[in-house]
């Protein structure tokens, strides 16, 4: 994968501002650079596509402009006006360069770190402790109860969304928990039911900021409602035919968890 291309292949440039992603401007839409325009601190191999274009992530500081006819795009705004397996590149990109431009110094001595070229990380010349880019896994969970018509999915408005907008529930992975403990412990925290046949759906990688989310669904077992409401704003169960604003396919994978319960209960 980090293996160094040929001098004369063709190449992408993701080139990265703070969360960034530097595009062309072209009358058919976005696209992005197969040079690099701009004055950077650092470049990583990421990779190449099934076409042979290798791609590459490059970092610049966040004051750099725009050359012309180029814009700076945020990340999600950049879903949709570009083909999807590149903004997932893009994604990957701003990890890349999000991480590398972090651990710069070392976390144990301080010392300054040094990268390295057999493996993505970075070394301390002094201690020794080695830093590679790190994951936060997530879980996310439909969790749906009774059957045909009247079959429900549970749905809640995270106080992360600044309008009236629900979405499945999801956490972060704690140590020492398996995947399955994490989704029942996250459904009992911030809306305190209990669930059972736990099944996985699916995974993500979700560069906000660093995150590979773990989709799965879930099977109600009882309790009532009884939100965290440092979290939750509200929570309920709706049926296929009265959901609230939520997420519908789309980029994220709880959209996908809706949009296949959708297709299950035929709707």
């Amino acid at each position: 994968m980090r293996a160094a291309p040929a001098e004369d292949h063709p190449a992408l440039f993701m080139i990265v501002r703070r969360g960034e992603i530097l595009v062309s401007a072209r009358p058919e839409g976005f696209a992005i650079p197969e040079a690099v325009d701009v004055p950077h601190s650092s470049r990583h191999i990421l990779g190449s596509l099934a076409d042979g274009t290798w791609v590459y992530g490059i970092d610049v500081e966040p004051h750099t402009d725009e050359p012309d006819d180029h814009l700076w795009v945020p990340l999600r705004q950049l879903y949709g006006k570009i083909d999807e397996a590149l903004w997932t590149v893009a994604g990957r990109a701003e990890q890349i360069v999000s991480w590398d431009r972090t651990h710069r110094f070392c976390g144990r001595c301080g010392e300054a770190t040094v990268p390295q070229t057999q493996e993505r990380a970075r070394k301390c010349p002094s201690c020794g402790l080695l830093a590679y880019p790190r994951l936060s896994p997530a879980t996310i969970t439909l969790v749906t109860r009774g059957e045909g018509p009247d079959e429900e999915a549970l749905l809640a408005w995270g106080r992360q969304f600044p309008g009236r907008f629900y979405s499945t529930l999801a956490g972060f992975v704690e140590p020492g928990e398996n995947l399955e403990q994490c989704v029942a412990r996250e459904i009992m925290e911030e809306v305190g039911v209990e669930i059972t046949d736990i099944r996985y759906f699916g995974s993500q990688p979700w560069p906000f900021p660093n995150s590979l989310m773990l989709g799965f669904t879930a099977r109600y077992a009882g309790g009532e409602l009884v939100l965290q409401e440092e979290e939750i704003v509200e929570a309920g169960w709706f049926r296929a035919d009265d959901l609230p604003p939520c997420p519908r396919g789309g980029m994220s994978i709880a959209g996908a968890l809706i949009e296949s319960w959708l297709r299950r209960v035929g709707v």
